[in-house]
């Protein structure tokens, strides 16, 4: 079995050498620089150990290094499988319970911790933090970026679809894969920025200096100042069977899809409608996977409209003031099962229904990456955050708060420069939530050929603004947040179909063919050709997705000018030219009888430990309210995630139980705010290399 992509509409597939390796005793086969997560992925493996404590199967989480839900043992080291790159001959062997010490205790050669200055550490190397470099490269400074992934770019590298914004200010209409290249290059220019890949910042100390775990070594950089942009992580939910491998997040499964060419799944099912979770599902259909459908808690998705439309569009249900009560499964994920909540998000009996899937995907929210922030705050440091470690935004607002937070940082060490005023206007636009909906109802022309665009959602964007060659799509109110409208003439050469990162305009051609009652249409696809063959009838929809008739593919037109999306042109009826916005790519399929409400079934809280809600409700209702307590008698939040992921449920419960959250006594952080191996941070060599 391989997995692997073999196509896609966006992303190219590079040849690679091929190399080989263990699992389990089994001969496999992965790529040069392929991680060991996204190789056993392609060889069919989703089960990679079993939990010390009841022999519970254990896959992926985060697929970034902020749990351990992936440990490995690799030529007899434990490592996390989405940040160790598989090397060749490598035997690899499931974690099943804690790794064995060695047998042997004899003395080692150790050697002194290397210590690197610099004026300003930035931590991280996505959008914000690569921003924030080239303003402090460009002010003189000397400046050191550090990163735990083997590319720059961050979440960039995952984010195939086209950005929202403005294209002036952060290349709107412009993918993310090729931002990263943009501000990878700019970077590259400046000979005073230096560049530490595979480089992880694991914890902050009382005397300024941080330690960092580098291609197996431990060393300490001593900065005059910091600037932390480490992004987000995924937020988790608990329910029974949350644990079950197939249960993973939705960047995760971008990691493995748009940045590592693997095709993990073949049926998907989303909970949560925010952009991540829109846009997840949005590439999931790209690669050819079966989206069954999205389930949103809320009775409005979070995420941009012209995302929403675009998977409805495109054959997804999604069932808004709904939510997963329950995953099914043995040794993976089987099926899910979904139902209606009240007001106050409890589940309502009788509404259940559930769905055969192997991947569920958790899309419900980021928190701040922000622990070294705090510490270096405590010590005194001079420290400012950037992006999503200082507010979840749009990686468009990522641009935007690190070229600021540069500048800010330049003027905190003394030089005079400043951030114009319109940087921090435009920084606020960048971050605002969508705004009000305007009813759509679509006009025809006195012209050939003219746009019809679907925006009806007050967001940040413009890019169809600016592409127009005769100016004829503008924002009446100015800035980037008002709906823009067509008045004038069309050239009919299709640039705003193009550009529109919401896939939101379709050009219609009135006088294709009148006298035989046919219009013709031209609309977005980024899709390959062979999903819909010309000459072949396709399901035209509305906006909303509700089916409007038959359509009749005519022609493609793609070339190396459209930026990898291709226009296609499809015949309809003449009286449907104005309702038509696009066709189904899938077909949705019916729910089966419900499985099980499991709503009462008890679930694991705390993934490392697997601890039970049962247990902690116990522990609570016994007297406890101090976490480091609760840490202590039932190991919630002692694992390798520290807590991070298990937390917020911990809290939830507290307040399900009655307590008041005032009464709770917060658990105490030290360094290291990440794991490294014993061994680095003591510096001790073993055939020549630190291990």
């Amino acid at each position: 079995m391989d997995r692997r992509l073999k196509t896609h509409p966006i992303l190219n597939i590079p040849a690679r050498s091929r190399v080989m390796f263990t699992f389990a005793n089994i001969p496999m086969m992965a790529y040069e620089d392929e991680v060991i997560s996204s190789a056993l992925f392609a060889n069919g493996v989703s089960v990679f150990s079993r939990h010390e404590r009841d022999g519970s199967p254990q896959g992926i989480f985060c697929a970034n290094g902020q749990c351990a839900m992936c440990m490995v043992i690799a030529d007899g080291r434990p490592v996390k499988a989405c940040m160790e790159k598989v090397k060749p001959g490598v035997i690899i062997e499931p974690c099943n319970g804690w790794p064995r010490l060695p047998a042997e205790d004899a003395p080692v050669g150790t050697r002194e911790i290397e210590t690197l200055t610099c004026q300003v550490l930035i931590v991280g190397a996505g959008p914000a933090g690569l921003c924030a470099a080239a303003e402090l490269g460009k002010a003189g400074f000397d400046v050191l970026i550090i990163d735990d992934k083997s590319e720059i770019g961050g979440k960039l590298s995952l984010q195939t679809h086209a950005f929202f914004g403005s294209i002036r200010d952060c290349y709107a209409g412009t993918r993310g894969i090729d931002i990263a290249t943009i501000l990878g290059g700019e970077i590259a220019s400046l000979p005073n920025v230096r560049l530490m890949l595979e480089t992880m910042a694991a914890g902050i100390f009382f005397d300024k200096k941080i330690g960092a775990y580098s291609k197996g070594r431990y060393i300490l950089i001593e900065p005059q100042a910091m600037i932390v942009a480490a992004g987000a992580r995924e937020k988790a939910l608990s329910f029974p069977g949350g644990d079950l491998p197939g249960v993973y997040g939705a960047g995760a499964f971008q990691t493995l899809l748009n940045r590592d060419r693997v095709r993990p799944t073949d049926r998907l099912f989303i909970v949560g409608g925010g952009n991540v979770g829109l846009i997840g599902g949005y590439h999931a259909l790209q690669a050819g996977i079966k989206v069954l459908g999205l389930v949103e808690a809320l009775p409005k998705v979070g995420g941009y409209k012209v995302h929403l439309d675009k998977l409805k569009r495109f054959g997804v249900p999604v069932w808004l003031s709904h939510t997963v009560t329950a995953a099914h499964g043995r040794e993976h994920l089987d099926a899910v099962t979904i139902a209606a909540i009240d007001d106050h998000f409890r589940p309502i009996r009788g509404t259940e229904r559930s769905f055969e899937v192997d991947t569920l995907l958790i899309a419900v929210g980021l928190s701040p990456v922000n622990e070294l922030v705090e510490k270096a705050l405590a010590y005194g440091m001079t420290v400012l955050s950037a992006g999503d470690s200082d507010e979840i935004a749009e990686a468009s607002a990522a641009v935007f708060s690190g070229r600021i937070a540069g500048r800010r940082m330049a003027e905190m060490l003394g030089r005079s420069v400043r951030v114009p005023a319109r940087w921090e206007e435009t920084a606020a636009v960048l971050k605002s939530k969508p705004g009000a909906l305007s009813p759509f109802a679509p006009k025809a022309e006195k012209l050939s050929v003219y746009p019809v665009i679907r925006c009806v959602e007050e967001i940040p964007c413009n890019p169809c603004t600016q592409v127009c060659p005769v100016s004829s799509i503008t924002i009446p109110e100015g800035g980037i947040m008002g709906l823009p409208i067509f008045q004038g003439k069309c050239l009919g050469c299709g640039r705003c179909v193009l550009v529109c990162p919401g896939l939101a305009v379709v050009l219609v051609m009135e006088d294709y063919d009148p006298a035989k009652g046919k219009a013709l249409l031209m609309m977005p696809f980024e899709f390959e050709e062979e999903r819909i063959p010309l000459g072949s009838e396709v399901f035209t929809v509305d906006m909303e997705g509700n089916l409007v008739g038959r359509g009749r593919v005519v022609a493609f037109r793609n070339r190396e000018d459209q930026d990898r999306r291709r226009l296609v042109l499809v015949e309809v009826p003449y009286e449907e030219r104005l309702a038509v916005a696009g066709f189904r790519i899938q077909e949705p399929e019916h729910a089966q009888r419900a499985l099980s409400a499991a709503i009462e079934q008890d679930y694991v809280v705390c993934r490392c430990e697997r601890v039970l809600k049962s247990e902690i409700v116990k522990e609570i209702r016994a007297g406890v309210r101090d976490l480091n307590t609760l840490k202590a008698v039932c190991r919630a939040g002692m694992g390798t995630c520290a807590g991070r992921t298990c937390t917020d449920f911990v809290l939830r419960i507290f307040r399900e139980e009655g307590v008041p959250l005032d009464e709770v006594v917060s658990a105490t952080n030290r360094p290291f705010t990440a794991e490294i191996p014993l061994s680095a941070f003591a510096g001790i060599e073993e055939d020549g290399e630190s291990k």
